[in-house]
């Protein structure tokens, strides 16, 4: 029998007095969750996605968590325009940004003979360009302030294989290179950048969007004979972000058992 999940964390004050903008943050996953982290930590939060109901949704529910308005602005990270318009909005809201969680990716599954060139250019630009497109704006954005934190959202298939996912894979392989290389260029400016690793984090819309099969065969793959919670994620996330983490940076924090 599997260990149940542990109970939702207190908050701590880890964030007290920063500013965070999180993309991909509408609907139940890890960019929601990680902004209501956040938000609980102390945080002043801005949200972007590309739903806007859904969107709205996520700010009105972390608004009634924290008692603070979380600004909201449409994102598609694929356009340059959404994404610096983003940053204009984000520099208005907040004053400025002390840390930005990227969560933005696109998944699928079809086998690599099968795959056509737009399953695989839609993936890799919306999981990696995306990622590429808001580090670079943040970096051009915190480097002048001398401090910040950028935390990228990868996955364990950056290192393992799994059947159909030859597209995400290499996306999130991506991102973990493009995590190490930005933090070296970064680190001159006081700026730590760093991802996190997850596997399974089981969400409503997962569920709905994937087989049980799967699931449960994913699930039998964990430590701890369960999907994460999408807040354990985020948790590690918020660590990373935080000053606990000064001394940490081109780091893949594997949230699993499968790290190779």
């Amino acid at each position: 029998m599997s260990p149940a999940p542990p109970t939702y964390p207190p908050a701590r004050d880890l964030l007290a007095g920063k500013n965070v903008l999180v993309t991909a943050a509408a609907g139940t996953g890890i960019g929601f969750s990680v902004a209501k982290r956040c938000a609980e930590e102390g945080a002043t939060v801005m949200i972007s996605d590309i739903h806007e109901r859904r969107l709205a949704e996520a700010a009105a529910a972390i608004t009634e968590t924290c008692g603070r308005p979380t600004p909201t602005q449409i994102c598609n990270v694929t356009q340059q325009e959404d994404v610096d318009a983003l940053w204009v909005a984000a520099e208005r809201e907040l004053g400025h940004v002390d840390v930005l969680m990227n969560n933005a990716g696109l998944g699928g599954e079809v086998d690599l003979v099968d795959m056509t060139d737009d399953q695989w250019n839609i993936v890799l630009d919306v999981t990696l360009n995306g990622t590429f497109r808001m580090t670079r704006a943040g970096l051009q954005h915190m480097n002048g302030n001398g401090s910040g934190a950028i935390i990228n959202n990868a996955s364990v298939l950056g290192w393992r294989a799994q059947k159909g996912q030859a597209h995400y894979a290499a996306a999130k392989a991506g991102v973990m290179a493009l995590t190490r290389c930005a933090a070296v260029e970064a680190a001159e400016h006081g700026v730590r950048v760093n991802c996190v690793a997850p596997s399974i984090a089981l969400h409503p819309f997962l569920v709905k969007a994937s087989n049980q099969e799967l699931i449960d065969e994913l699930q039998a793959k964990e430590a701890f004979g369960r999907a994460a919670e999408p807040w354990e994620v985020a948790n590690v996330m918020v660590f990373l972000a935080s000053d606990l983490s000064t001394y940490m940076t081109g780091e893949v924090v594997s949230v699993s058992s499968q790290h190779p």
